[in-house]
């Protein structure tokens, strides 16, 4: 009886031991579902990358509409192929670029449409056959009888297909494919060469959303490429090398070998490059080892905040959320620091990173602001990345795509990253050249900053969106007028203050909302807040009830504005409560709606935070904590809109641990509602800064008191200097609004 026992004791320790171990050995990658947001509105990349990495290699899905602009949707069910470059969470669709697909049988050269594949490339597939993490992607066909596992490191794909039966094998590359607008047909001339009897070399020129984009690849190929042809979609051509705007390159196996590896390396500047990229990133041919190294990597960056709670489905939120944070901006230059401007020429080694991708519109309001926190590693490549291009176009980035100028959306939203970063202490750039750069692109006479400089206003009868640009150009000039007061520039200062307020200029006090004025400086009419959107072409993805709180640089402005604290705190619950018709033409970004509150698009994501100014934090408490409920699921649609490069998901994280950046430069964060139990940031200086909130719980929302550094704390805001200090902010929550908290003037942000 006692050995008996004794094995029991034994059996339960192990067990319990095995536990633990898988248990520590559970890692913040483990918690990612990249799943999330590719469903709904989000728009997300599915696939394999790295942190930041120019590859993002991963499935194709056919364009069947908007929902389609990173070319996966969960709904779909075909693929025609995989391919190593992809936006995330934009509105608009690109890249796609150097589509690879392995398939059995005949020949067949022409991808897949709707229905059945038929004679088309294509296979069918299903949800339960994939596998999916952050470095790593598998998918077993439908149709063939063949599995595709993909990898990546920085701007290398590691393909490795599986032929799991016997028979006839082809690997199509199709340079023809991207990711097109459903509105738009393919724009593109492919090159392709067969350099070896292993490798092939080429390059894409694209005009799509980025009107002039060149993209040079090598392909590494783990066996011989004996049997290679070039076709002009199905023409077959006699020759070695191609090119056209239907170019292809077979490989094909009369006896389809077992496995199959691909290393794709890419380039904007040579296909020499590209190879040379190979060499570097991964010389060898082991791809558990590549998935092992890229994992790795996203676990460095992911630990940098670690959140405690029991609940699975918060840290798979969690964990989802900074991941998208990290796939944009993009690596665009070679391993060796050489990249290829706006300006078309070639800048060879670098002595900084240089980056694309900043959906600088969406990003500037929280993305940014976060990495100046966990990234300072690269901070300042980001910085001298939008400086170069101020250099090469004379002005600074609008939304910079791969060597292109998209000038998408509104403002000039490079401003408040470069100078947040200048504010908080960033020394790896030129701030003479930052400041030269920050001046000249406000300064302009396009897009309606004529108008700015000489009325104050924009006239909704000279300029589309006039109202949404002239607010989203005052927060950048309030921007500009903080780094030229630091500066000592009096003048400078006072006279972009002075533009940071003509928000002042559009509200209507007789109605307390804005409206577009005319050229003779009268209002627009007819004007309904609700249904403002596009019919009237004077706000940007929004409405008259959303764009009235776009001022996150003054907020107590717009309190006087509305009357004062009560007021105002009335005006902006009726926000939440109030419904109406916003028109056949609202545009799908008009979603994730409380009321006329619209989560699904960043211009909204600070206004919850806005209570706060005026006294009432524990209300931003209540909208805060309903929003991430409502918004944020490890569901496929978990996203209420276009994830935007990591704007999206970037709230969520600053949310999550209870504060937000509302002004976007300067390093202020405004209380929220902290939705952990403790959440640790890994600093600079092996630093760490911890909120731990007390009693908290999905019922006590509510900021009762707090202790910094064990010290009480009564403010409703923290700063960056506090946070970049390290030490413990300690919140004790409860069930119901501690009224006195953040109250008083001296207290408010």
């Amino acid at each position: 009886m006692q050995r008996q026992h004794y094995i029991f004791l034994s059996l339960l320790l192990f067990s319990t031991t095995l536990a633990s171990l898988s248990q520590a050995q559970v890692s913040p990658a483990d918690y990612v579902n990249p799943y999330i947001g590719t469903g709904g509105h989000g728009h997300t990349f599915l696939g394999a990358s790295v942190p930041f990495g120019a590859i993002q290699a991963g499935p194709e899905n056919t364009v069947k509409g908007w929902d389609w602009c990173s070319g996966y949707h969960y709904s779909d069910s075909m693929v025609i192929g995989f391919s190593q470059t992809h936006l995330s969470g934009t509105g608009i669709a690109d890249l796609g670029d150097i589509l690879v697909m392995p398939y059995m049988g005949p020949i067949k050269t022409v991808k897949a449409g709707e229905g059945s594949t038929g004679n088309l490339i294509a296979s069918h597939y299903t949800h339960e056959k994939e596998k999916v993490s952050p470095a790593y992607y598998a998918l077993t066909l439908d149709d063939y009888p063949v599995k595709v596992e993909l990898t990546a490191s920085e701007r290398v794909a590691f393909h490795k297909y599986h032929f799991l039966q016997p028979g006839e094998g082809h690997i199509i590359i199709d340079l023809k494919e991207g990711i097109f607008s459903q509105w738009e047909a393919p724009k593109a001339i492919g090159y392709l060469r067969k350099l070896n009897d292993s490798t092939l070399i080429g390059s894409r020129h694209s005009k799509g959303w980025a009107k002039d984009r060149q993209l040079y690849f090598a392909i590494r190929v783990s066996t011989s490429l004996k049997d290679f042809t070039l076709y002009d979609d199905s023409l077959k051509l006699n020759t070695s090398a191609g090119e056209s705007a239907n170019l292809k390159g077979l490989i094909s196996f009369e006896k389809a070998p077992a496995e199959v590896m691909l290393k794709i390396g890419i380039s904007p500047v040579s296909s020499d490059n590209a190879l040379a990229n190979i060499d570097a990133e991964i010389p060898g041919w082991d791809l558990e080892k590549v998935v092992a190294q890229s994992t790795e990597k996203w676990n460095r960056e992911l630990s940098k905040i670690k959140i405690g709670t029991s609940d699975a489905a918060a840290q798979t939120v969690f964990y989802t959320s900074l991941y998208h944070t990290m796939i944009a901006p993009a690596l665009f230059n070679d391993h060796d620091s050489s990249y290829r401007g706006t300006d078309k020429k070639v800048y060879p080694h670098a002595d900084f990173d240089n980056y694309s991708i900043f959906s600088l519109w969406d990003i500037y309001r929280s993305c940014a602001p976060l990495s100046t926190i966990i990234h300072p590693d690269r901070v300042n490549s980001w910085i001298n990345s939008l400086l170069a291009i101020y250099q090469q176009q004379g002005k600074l980035p609008i939304w910079p795509l791969m060597g292109n100028e998209t000038d998408c959306m509104v403002g000039y939203h490079a401003v408040p990253l470069v100078v947040d970063a200048w504010l908080k202490g960033y020394k790896g750039f030129d701030a003479d050249l930052a400041y030269k750069a920050i001046k000249a692109s406000s300064m302009r006479d396009d897009l309606g900053l004529n108008y700015v400089k000489e009325r104050g206003y924009i006239p909704a009868d000279k300029e589309y969106e006039s109202v949404s640009k002239a607010e989203e150009y005052a927060i950048d000039d309030w921007c500009i007028a903080q780094m030229a007061k630091k500066r000592g520039n009096q003048e400078d200062y006072t006279y972009y203050t002075k533009r940071s307020l003509y928000y002042k200029n559009y509200f209507d006090s007789s109605i307390r909302f804005v409206r577009p004025r005319l050229s003779d400086g009268s209002w627009k009419t007819p004007y309904d807040p609700f249904n403002s959107i596009h019919e009237n072409g004077d706000f940007t993805e929004g409405n008259g009830w959303q764009y009235t709180w776009l001022v996150p640089q003054d907020p107590q402005g717009l309190i006087r504005l509305m009357g004062g604290d009560s007021s105002f705190t009335k005006k902006l619950d009726s926000l939440f409560q109030v419904t109406g018709d916003m028109g056949a033409q609202a545009s799908a970004d008009i979603s994730g709606l409380i009321g006329m509150y619209a989560h699904g698009d960043e211009p909204s994501h600070h206004v919850a935070y806005l209570y706060s100014f005026a006294g009432a934090p524990w209300k931003t408490a209540e909208k805060v904590r309903r929003i991430m409920k409502e918004f944020y699921t490890d569901q496929p649609d978990g996203l209420a809109g276009n994830e935007d490069c990591g704007a999206m998901s970037a709230w969520y994280v600053f949310s999550s641990i209870g504060f937000y950046p509302v002004q976007p430069a300067g390093g202020t964060y405004v209380l929220g509602s902290p939705l952990f139990n403790k959440v640790t940031i890994q600093l600079p200086g092996n630093k760490t800064f911890t909120v731990e909130a007390v009693n908290n719980s999905s019922s006590n929302i509510y900021i009762q008191s707090m202790e910094l550094n064990g010290r009480p704390y009564r403010k409703s805001y923290i700063t960056h200097k506090d946070i970049l200090q390290g030490g413990l902010l300690k919140i004790t929550m409860g069930g119901s609004p501690a009224l006195t908290f953040g109250k008083a003037a001296a207290d408010r942000p």
